[in-house]
């Protein structure tokens, strides 16, 4: 288990920050409101808010060694495509870091309906398979589901597109705003240029328009 706290204007803007930093999801966690923080009257007697964020990684009964759960999950999302009536192979792939959920991949042919627009027909798959097993093992799992390896194709491009920025901004000394991205891809982005020598990143913005900024770090 994991925790967290960390403190923002609001109880939500803390929420928000917390886990897209853990990259998770709000059903992945327990959170624990410490302060609820103050506007102030002009500015005077504000307070921030402070909580603190419990990862329940011992939610997650499907990591390496559970094959059990795995092989929960392959046979649900299995079911779940043939009730769509789309023809395909589920196999479970354990990541090296066991601390990582396994992933189900999708194979087979003409399966872009399972990906979406952006993957969000994917990320949807996904969240329904979630809480389909969780409520079989009655504890939360955080699988992955990618479909013939997008998500990891995409992810690689995403990391190479975060040095390429990288790279532009240490020499230019000037900021660059990358388009709106869910929290997976911006999560990506973080992870990539976290231990960069020359800059840093955060987010900006709220919703769907949601961003991040990769600007010179600070010395």
């Amino acid at each position: 288990m994991r925790e967290l706290e960390i403190s923002a204007k609001t109880v939500e803007e803390a929420t928000r920050a917390a886990l897209e930093q853990l990259g998770v999801s709000r059903d992945d966690v327990e959170i624990i409101v410490l302060k609820k923080g103050k506007s102030g009257v002009l500015g005077m007697g504000a307070e921030d808010a402070r909580i603190k964020v419990i990862l329940q990684n011992g939610n997650y009964s499907g990591t390496r060694g559970d094959n059990e759960v795995d092989e929960i999950a392959r046979q649900v999302l299995g079911d779940m495509l043939r009730t769509m009536g789309i023809i395909a192979t589920v196999t479970v792939n354990k990541a090296s870091d066991t601390s990582e959920p396994v992933t189900l991949n999708i194979e087979g042919d003409d399966l872009g309906v399972l990906i979406g627009r952006r993957g969000q027909a994917l990320s949807s798959l996904q969240y329904l398979l979630r809480l389909i097993v969780s409520e079989k093992i009655k504890k939360w799992v955080s699988i992955n589901v990618d479909v013939d390896w997008y998500k990891k194709r995409h992810y690689e491009a995403l990391k190479k597109l975060a040095l390429h920025l990288a790279e532009q901004v240490s020499k230019r000394r000037r900021p660059i705003t990358m388009e709106p991205m869910p929290p997976d891809e911006r999560r990506i982005i973080h992870i990539s240029l976290a231990n960069h020598p020359d800059v840093m990143t955060q987010s900006t913005g709220d919703g769907e328009e949601r961003r991040v900024v990769i600007q010179t770090r600070k010395r």
